[in-house]
């Protein structure tokens, strides 16, 4: 809330970076063993990490003097399919009751944890209990206010939005190309507070801006 930055800074030295908006400085706030393929910072100041290469989720409390206190929250070393496991698990959110949702991509799913629980639940794609759409390597997820799951779909090259649980597509839904309509290996997702919904269209190396109009979107936000 304060303009900081969280940036992965695994690749070499291991580390996550905070940017400081007020000092225009950088502050390691976490050591880990493995690259965090995504980054959230939950509304207890807590920073998690999705370990894409070690199938697990970890966090770390940030006023916490000791930089290496690090608790694994879900996932196993080994990859699999169990309740209790991940495979290359990418996109993270935690909402405001601490439910922790997680892309688990290469399981084609995207998992949700209650807080202090280490057996997930699928909520769509692979094996879910209430199969409405089915999800090929699902990278990004951001939920909105109304609990509406958004999934970057990097497999389909598209956007997936749900409300009053049922899926459906918003953004590709006419397979990959580079059209205004299109994306090619979509990355990440955001909205800002009008709604508008920015994706990174990683194979088209652009930014896609899709605006937010109520009239054509009913109550999908």
């Amino acid at each position: 809330m304060n303009g900081d930055i969280f940036i992965d800074d695994t690749f070499e030295d291991k580390t996550v970076q905070k940017w400081e908006a007020n000092t225009n400085s950088f502050i390691t706030v976490m050591y880990v063993e493995s690259p965090c393929s995504a980054l959230f910072v939950d509304n207890n100041y807590t920073l998690y990490c999705s370990m894409s290469a070690i199938n697990k989720v970890v966090k770390r409390w940030l006023n916490d003097s000791n930089l290496t206190s690090i608790t694994t929250v879900v996932g196993t070393d080994s990859r699999g399919l169990a309740s209790n496991e991940l495979s290359n698990p990418h996109g993270i959110f935690v909402d405001t009751n601490f439910d922790l949702y997680v892309a688990d991509s290469t399981n084609h799913r995207v998992k949700l944890f209650p807080p202090g629980k280490l057996n997930g639940i699928v909520v769509v794609g692979r094996n879910s209990s209430n199969p409405t759409i089915d999800l090929n390597l699902p990278i990004g997820i951001v939920l909105d206010a109304e609990k509406n799951l958004f999934i970057v779909e990097y497999g389909n090259h598209r956007i997936i939005g749900s409300s009053s649980n049922v899926f459906r597509c918003l953004v590709g839904c006419d397979g990959q190309g580079s059209e205004s309509n299109r994306l090619s290996q979509p990355g990440s997702l955001s909205f800002d507070r009008f709604g508008n919904l920015f994706v990174a269209d990683q194979l088209n190396h652009r930014i896609q801006k899709f605006e937010y109009l109520e009239k054509s979107c009913g109550k999908l936000k």
